[in-house]
Parts: structure tokens; sequence; C-alpha cells
């Protein structure tokens, strides 16, 4: 299964897409969308959507990952990034991918193993789970981690869909 990851951003979303097969995990591609600050809004929304349609266009995933909006001390930064995130939702669905929605503190723990790691400690451990990868950014980084936390939630579901088929079969 190829996942694709995301970690929204108005001005820098990072990305990063992985292979998924059982346990094992390699990585395919890591980058950043950069938007142009100076530009008005939906110049900057049109941007996010169509440099993910290109980048889901190249890389075909089956699957993706979405990092969570966290509720910023700033309501203006918050209600961009809430912007960002959504239009990027939008190019995913219509892509029609199946979306999983991640908190931070998610992520963090499903990678490092404690919600407050910091970004370094999620670069090394990226780093540590997919070998080789050359990271574009910290957000690149955390998109990464955005898809490794998908897969394993993915790969702990089926396992939960093959266990209570079982049950299911043997209850009928």
């Amino acid at each position: 299964m190829i996942i694709i990851g995301l970690d929204p951003g108005l001005g820098t979303t990072g990305w990063g897409v992985i292979a998924a097969q059982g346990n094992r995990l390699s990585h395919i591609a890591n980058g950043q969308i950069r938007t142009n600050a100076k530009a008005a809004m939906a110049e900057r929304l049109v941007t996010l959507a169509n440099e993910l349609r290109d980048i889901l266009a190249t890389h075909q995933p089956d699957s993706a990952g979405i990092e969570e909006v966290f509720v910023n001390s700033n309501p203006q930064s918050t209600l961009k990034l809430g912007q960002a995130r959504g239009v990027l939702m939008l190019a995913l669905a219509e892509a029609g991918l199946p979306i999983g929605e991640y908190a931070p503190r998610a992520v963090k723990k499903a990678v490092v193993g404690t919600g407050g790691a910091d970004k370094r400690q999620i670069q090394t451990m990226v780093k540590t789970l997919l070998p080789g990868v050359k990271i574009t950014g910290a957000d690149a980084a955390d998109a990464l981690a955005v898809a490794i936390t998908h897969a394993h939630h993915g790969a702990s579901a089926a396992a939960m869909d093959s266990v209570l088929s079982k049950v299911e079969g043997r209850a009928a």
C-alpha cells in the first residue's frame, strides 16, 4: 500500500510518501509545498491544492494521513491553518483516497513513543524507521511521521478485522 502523509501549513506543507507491506515500511519520496507569503489567501490555497494534485498524480497513493489542526494562541493562525488543511483534504477526497486524521501528540507517540517529542526526535526516528531517507525539511519529516502513523493504524485495523472475522465466523 502506498501512503501519503501531510503536515499542513499555509506557508509550508510537508508531504511524505511511503510504501507499507505488512510491518515493512519503505520511503518513496518527501518534500515541501511552499506558498508565497505575499500572495492573496485564495492564490496560496490554489497553490496548495494544485501542487498536492501533482504529487498525487505522480505517486498514486492508496491512502492518506493528515495531521489535525492544533488550537494556537493566535486565532488568525489557527484559522489560516484550518483553511489550508481543508483545501488539502478536498484534494485528497477528490482523488478518492481514504483519509486518516491524527492529532500531533498521537503522531509523536506512535513514532517516537512519547507525545511530547521534539522535531529532532521525530527526524531521528523517521530516519531509523525509513533507512536511507533524505529528509527535505522538518515539515517533510513530520509528514513522513504522519504516513508512518497511518500505516501502523491501518495494520492494526486490518489485524483487528481479521480477528473479528474469525470470531464472527466461529459464532455463526
